[in-house]
Order: C-alpha cells, then sequence, then structure tokens
C-alpha cells in the first residue's frame, strides 16, 4: 500500500474519520434490522435476508478495521497556534480492507438479488454462479491498480475491472429485465428499484477508482476516495437491502394472501 500524504487538514482527516464511522453505523443498524424482520417473511425468502444481513455484517466488521488503521495512522493534537494539527504517525494505513470487504459481499450482493427473485431453480443456480464469480474476477483485477500510483497501471487494471463490470451491470439492466417483468403486481417496481439502485451505486466505484488518474493527488485524493467509497457502500449494501427486504415482505404478504405460489 502506498504511503499516505503529509499535507493533512484536521478538516480533511475528519472529514473521512466521519464518514468511516457513517458507514460502521449504516451497516451495523441495517444489520440488525434485517435479522430482526427474519420471523416476518416466509420461508421462501429468509435466505436472500439472511444473507442480506451476513453483507452489512461483514461490510460492519472491516470498517471497524478501517476506522481503527485511520486513526492509528495519525497523531491528532492541538498546535502552537490553537488550532487542531494532523500528522501522519508512520503506522501504515491498510485500505486493502476495502478490496477484502468486496471480494466477499459484492458476489453475496447479486446473489440476494436473485433469490428474493424466486427465479426458476435452474436458471438460479446459473445467474448465482456466473454474476458471483463475474464480480469477484472484477474485484480482483481492480486491486493491483488500486495500490499503485503509476497512471498507465492503474488505467491497465481499471480497464480489465471494466470487462467483468460492464458484463454484471449489462446482466442486471438488460439480461434480469424479462424476470422483473414477470414478478407479482405490486413487486415489479421494487425489483426494478433494486436492480438500477445497484447499476447507479455500483458505477460510482469506477469514478472513484479514477480521482488518482485526473490529476488529483495527496490528502484531497485520498480524502474524496475514502468519502467516495463508503457513501457508495453504504448505499449499494444497506440501502439496497432495505429494498430486499421491502421485496421479501410483500412477497410474504401476499403469499399469506394466497395472491403468489408459495
Amino acid at each position: 500500500m502506498a504511503p499516505l500524504a503529509q499535507d493533512w487538514t484536521y478538516a480533511e482527516w475528519s472529514a473521512v474519520y466521519n464518514a468511516l464511522s457513517f458507514g460502521i453505523a449504516g451497516m451495523g443498524s441495517a444489520t440488525i434490522f434485517f435479522w430482526l424482520q427474519l420471523p416476518n417473511v416466509t420461508k421462501n425468502y429468509r435466505t436472500a435476508l439472511t444473507i442480506t444481513g451476513i453483507v452489512t455484517l461483514i461490510a460492519t466488521y472491516h470498517y471497524f478495521r478501517i476506522f481503527n488503521s485511520w486513526v492509528a495512522a495519525f497523531n491528532v493534537g492541538l498546535g502552537v497556534n490553537g488550532a487542531y494539527e494532523v500528522t501522519v504517525s508512520g503506522t501504515p494505513f491498510n485500505d486493502a480492507y476495502r478490496y477484502v470487504d468486496w471480494l466477499l459481499t459484492v458476489p453475496l450482493l447479486l446473489v440476494e438479488l436473485i433469490l428474493v427473485m424466486k427465479l426458476p431453480a435452474k436458471e438460479t443456480v446459473c445467474l448465482a454462479w456466473t454474476l458471483g464469480i463475474a464480480s469477484a474476477v472484477m474485484v480482483a483485477l481492480g486491486y493491483p491498480g488500486e495500490i499503485q500510483d503509476d497512471l498507465s497501471v492503474r488505467w491497465f487494471w481499471w480497464a480489465c475491472a471494466m470487462v467483468p463490470f460492464v458484463y454484471v451491470v449489462g446482466t442486471l439492466v438488460v439480461g434480469l429485465g424479462a424476470a422483473t417483468a414477470k414478478q407479482p403486481e405490486g413487486v415489479v417496481d421494487l425489483v426494478s428499484a433494486a436492480r438500477y439502485l445497484t447499476v447507479v451505486s455500483w458505477l460510482t466505484y469506477p469514478f472513484v477508482y479514477i480521482v488518482k488518474n485526473i490529476g488529483l493527488a495527496g490528502s484531497t485524493a485520498t480524502m474524496y476516495e475514502q468519502i467516495g467509497y463508503s457513501a457508495a457502500d453504504v448505499t449499494a449494501k444497506a440501502v439496497f437491502g432495505v429494498l430486499i427486504w421491502a421485496i421479501a415482505n410483500a412477497k410474504s404478504r401476499l403469499e399469506e394472501e394466497g395472491k403468489l405460489r408459495a
């Protein structure tokens, strides 16, 4: 991992500190909510909702690790002029936790969407494997460029990661269109919202990735990178998870009313 820049202001450090804290709070509270809701959905959707909670639990753990690493990487205190000053402590900031998190959670995010749609068993297995593997490859290809300062290397790995990225996004937008149309009335809009929220939140990641490729550097680039990834994570996991719960809840209600085959 590349050493942190030396030119940090207290405002920049604090902005990242608060973004990471927000990630912990958002993911942690979402986990509690999803698992408390398990008894309120039928058995057909409990696996999807359980996975939703696992995703946010894994993210909560990694945000704790990122947060602690961030705090340890700096010395913060009052300077001679009475204002807070921030200096690098020399302890490395381990941002690799993000990629470990994504490697575990990104495939699961797609699996929970596929499960809650309740597609035919063969189609469910096929989509879960193909999208899960493609998303894991996407994350693995992105990491080598993330830890490099050489722009040509960063662009190369970014382009490589975009290949499976485009495949996954294309499947969400086009490939699942017909399956979405077959969802029961009152659920179609929720499933569509979940698909497109995934696409929109995922589009944030490649743009944040190239922050350092387009001229930004030092503490400013790192600040935007950390805040951007944190906002995208909360949207893609906690907010997306709420939509998964809403779909499971709506379908469970229809099953109980006899309007949907169990």
